[in-house]
């Protein structure tokens, strides 16, 4: 359900969870509920191991340290010949290929090598083939190179990238395509991280289609095909996604049993007829951490603790508003930083950029607005409101504008969006 109206003035709910110290109901400032989000899981999930291919984006629970020497052998850096000696040379008739383990070289030899195949022992150089001219018929290879062939060219020395033992990566690393392709070459078939946070979605509105255009006073949930990968982008295991009408006993039913490290809902985090979550946390025994943000768009979002699971896990809900472009504000201030700590992920903080023309701001609360950069600079986009998506299609990043706004030519901090 989208947020109807705004909460009272002193920060609390018509109807709420168990009443919390007034520093809890008042609107935490945006930086703080950020940080409240980030310290909320006092460590990471725990390490699990993984097979290389199922560690894709886990984040390491444990130091990348190297099994093997890298290359574990001298090979050759370029297709040509291995010699040994200054040349000319007595050409062998066996070549070297890559995979292939080769004898050792007589001095004033040469043998054709293939571009990462072990280098001979006792060989000293690899000759390219564009610098090597053969003479079949005395069976010699000559040197044809602008200068003499120094002894180690184009040859990759054993342990030239990384001894055994070596450390690669520090644990917090997130694990990419990159870093699979340097844990494979280094002797690893499985890698120690942190189990993702499971996350279950429940999207809320009695108004929402999920087909077809807008109708009958009802509109598309535009939430439901946004969140999921802008979930995973954040390192959690989406385990389940459901729409729920406007409904206490069903909300309460899906919150209270939830399996998930964290459970998102979309809308009735303010206090309008059908706003049932406040009364959602109450029921379940939640303990709210963050009930609204001093933040333009998305002030009525929330965080609470919820009861641990039956096993002893902690939980967590977060709430976003119904709003399209108020939950994206929810998500990166509460949602991002609340799954990237319980992923162990290092904390993706705001960069810091120049505005290109004035940013508007909120008279008194933070504002987020969708920007585009171009090298240093930020321009604000139209199509801004708590409602709107469509500049946030065109942006790259969501600048973080303290009340009173930000002058053209000064600084401001942006987050970074994904799939920029």
């Amino acid at each position: 359900m989208t947020a109807s109206r705004t909460r009272p003035a002193d920060g609390t709910a018509a109807h709420g969870p168990r009443p919390e110290p007034d520093s809890l109901r008042a609107a935490r400032s945006w930086e703080r509920a950020r940080s409240i989000a980030r310290s909320c899981a006092e460590r990471p999930l725990p390490a699990v191991p993984r097979t290389l291919t199922d560690a894709l984006g886990h984040t390491l629970a444990e130091p990348l340290v190297a099994l093997t020497d890298l290359p574990p052998f001298a090979t050759a850096a370029m297709d040509g010949w291995a010699v040994a000696g200054p040349g000319p040379w007595r050409l062998g008739d066996a070549g070297v290929l890559a995979g292939r383990e080769p004898g050792p070289l007589a001095p004033d030899s040469a043998v054709p090598i293939a571009t990462g195949a072990p280098v001979p022992p006792g060989a000293t150089a690899v000759l390219r083939r564009e610098h090597g001219e053969t003479d079949p018929g005395r069976g010699l290879l000559h040197d044809r190179s602008p200068a003499p062939v120094p002894q180690g060219r184009d040859i990759r020395p054993r342990g030239q990238e990384c001894r055994s033992g070596e450390p690669l990566l520090p644990s917090g690393t997130t694990v990419t395509e990159r870093v699979l392709g340097l844990a494979a070459a280094a002797g690893y078939d499985r890698l120690t991280v942190h189990r993702r946070p499971s996350v279950e979605l429940l999207v809320l509105g009695d108004e929402l289609l999920q087909h077809g255009v807008p109708r009958g006073g009802r509109v598309r949930d535009a939430l439901g095909p946004l969140l999921p990968p802008w979930l995973h982008a954040c390192g959690a295991e989406l385990i389940g996604h459901r729409l729920l009408a406007d409904d206490l006993a069903a909300l309460r039913e899906a919150v209270g049993r939830s399996p998930a490290d964290v459970v998102v809902t979309t809308g009735s985090t303010a206090a309008g007829p059908v706003d049932f979550l406040h009364d959602t946390l109450r029921a379940v025994g939640a303990r709210l951490l963050v009930d609204s943000v001093a933040v333009r768009p998305g002030h009525p979002m929330l965080l609470a603790e919820l009861p641990a699971t039956a096993d002893g896990r902690a939980r967590r809900l977060v709430g976003l508003p119904g709003n399209p472009l108020a939950a994206v504000a929810g998500m990166v201030t509460l949602a991002e930083p609340l799954l990237r700590r319980l992923g162990g992920h290092r904390g993706a903080e705001p960069v810091r950029l120049v505005a290109g023309s004035a940013l508007p701001g909120h008279p008194c609360d933070t504002r987020l607005l969708p920007v585009f950069t171009a090298g240093q600079e930020v321009t604000p986009l139209p199509f801004d409101g708590p409602a709107m998506l469509r500049g946030l299609a065109l942006a790259d990043g969501l600048a973080v504008v303290p009340p009173g706004g930000v002058p053209a030519g000064a600084g401001v901090d942006v987050v970074e969006l994904p799939g920029r």
